[in-house]
């Protein structure tokens, strides 16, 4: 038994995972197609957002081509109504990874939503259990006050998380001010925990470029995607509104045109902007993590070159 333990702990040491990581519309996609090719390995994603069925548009999937030309997982897998937080996806994750590596030696993991990732390389940190009393007040805070008044107050206890936290996301802005009232820390000091061990080797790499450029992609893509019918695909989950799968870019500021809050045009400014900001976050937060080895997109000679290296082809 020990001498079969230790050969399945060998077999899985030699599996590998390629992380993709950057800000969105950086060509993330694009980069994991091309290395999913190259290394005949599936992809894994690692987005909050497009592991929910009926957000083709506004998550941007991957095209019909590229989920038929290379194997994908966790992409529309959930209703909009399944609650799924950073924990559950690394417990899931790990479970398809096991299943992928007895098929692959390499999988590829790409997406830009940084604590799917953290989850996925070293594991996420115990953090305090909820307060239910402080919780049912901030809910109220937030029904009645907007998710700006929660991230004010974060700002005061931990102005650090507040900086990198989207803050188009209600339930990780109200998830991280309770921590900081409930332990009287700041969330960002106990979320540095020790990673996990994983038995894969992982390499990750980061696509990023200029950041003016960047925004004029980001301003173009959501053109393309109101072309492409994001307004008509927000009004076909109305219904859903209340759930946290569409507290996000995009959606958030369509529902606020269909309330006649703001115009359409207003709206799409905002997605812009606020789609902006969120990749500002997102370079921010992958910034700091010295592992990361930053490429432009179109280097995908000197980025396999890179993994060979490291994995030692």
């Amino acid at each position: 038994m020990e001498i079969l333990t230790e050969t399945i702990t060998m077999t899985m040491n030699t599996k590998r995972l390629i992380v993709v990581v950057g800000p969105t519309a950086s060509g993330k996609t694009d980069l994991s197609i091309a290395l999913a090719r190259y290394y005949n390995a599936p992809i894994l994603s690692t987005d909050s957002r497009q592991v929910y069925k009926g957000l083709n548009i506004g998550t941007a999937y991957p095209s019909q081509e590229q989920l038929q030309e290379v194997e994908h997982h966790f992409i529309a897998e959930l209703e909009l109504t399944e609650d799924f937080n950073c924990g559950e996806y690394e417990k899931r994750a790990l479970e398809r990874l096991e299943y992928l590596f007895t098929k692959h030696d390499t999988v590829v993991a790409v997406g830009g939503s940084g604590l799917y990732i953290k989850a996925l390389c070293q594991g996420m940190d115990t953090l305090p259990e909820a307060d239910v009393e402080l919780r049912e007040r901030l809910v109220k805070q937030l029904a009645n006050e907007g998710v700006e008044a929660l991230a004010d107050q974060l700002k005061v206890l931990d102005p650090e998380y507040y900086q990198i936290v989207d803050r188009c996301n209600p339930a990780r802005v109200m998830r991280a001010l309770e921590v900081c009232l409930v332990s009287g820390c700041k969330y960002s000091d106990l979320r540095q925990g020790c990673g996990k061990e994983r038995n894969f080797q992982i390499i990750k790499v980061g696509v990023n470029m200029p950041r003016q450029q960047l925004y004029e992609r980001i301003n173009r893509r959501v053109d393309i995607m109101m072309d492409s019918g994001l307004e008509a695909e927000a009004r076909s989950v109305l219904p859903y509104r209340h759930c946290n799968s569409l507290r996000t870019v995009g959606y958030s500021e369509m529902f606020d045109y269909f309330d006649g809050k703001i115009t359409r045009e207003e709206a799409v400014e905002l997605i812009k902007r606020n789609s902006r900001r969120y990749a500002k976050r997102q370079i921010t937060w992958f910034g700091r993590d010295g592992e990361i080895e930053w490429f432009e997109p179109q280097e995908k000679e000197q980025i396999i070159e890179y993994i060979d290296s490291q994995f030692g082809e």
